[in-house]
């Protein structure tokens, strides 16, 4: 396989991964193709090597760079802008791992404090479903504060040293 066959099969199957990670297909091939880039890409670069539009890649780059894993590059003496991935993946995993904290876990956990506090009539059905949706509560905060615990510990010297140790 060629260096851009294999390329395109990289960008293609990323953006593929990427709505059954919770992101549009074209924003993880934009974040596929900065990726493996030695250097900063420009939009037009973008647009035409994933056959997009202005809008699309402007929309998917802005996404990007909310998650912060995407950052904006000037060079000197061109107007266009440039984009960059981030491409240390410790950082990476932990930049993903607080964005989808904050847009999909924190919103479901308040759902389900809400709903397992609901006053009861104490009938078989209502206990029921306030056991549950208490128990799943408590399941998810402690899965949140766990991946709150790891993305703490791999920013912490101490924590980094560890765990480049135990690779």
């Amino acid at each position: 396989m060629e260096f851009k066959e294999a390329k395109n099969k990289f960008v293609q199957t990323w953006g593929a991964l990427g709505s059954q990670w919770g992101i549009n297909k074209t924003m993880a091939q934009i974040h596929a193709l900065l990726m493996v880039s030695s250097v900063p890409v420009s939009m037009e670069d973008i647009m035409d090597e994933l056959q997009i539009s202005r809008g699309n890649a402007s929309m998917n780059l802005r996404a990007l760079m909310d998650w912060g894993i995407v950052y904006k590059e000037y060079k000197a003496g061109e107007r266009r802008e440039f984009f960059t991935a981030e491409k240390n993946l410790d950082e990476l995993a932990v930049k993903i791992s607080r964005e989808r904290s904050k847009r999909e876990i924190k919103p479901a956990l308040k759902v389900l404090k809400e709903v397992s506090s609901i006053t009861s009539d104490n009938t078989k059905e209502e206990k029921h479903f306030i056991d549950q949706t208490t128990k799943l509560y408590d399941f998810v905060l402690k899965a949140d504060n766990m991946l709150d615990k790891i993305t703490e510990f791999n920013e912490n010297w101490l924590g980094r040293l560890v765990l480049k140790i135990m690779k």
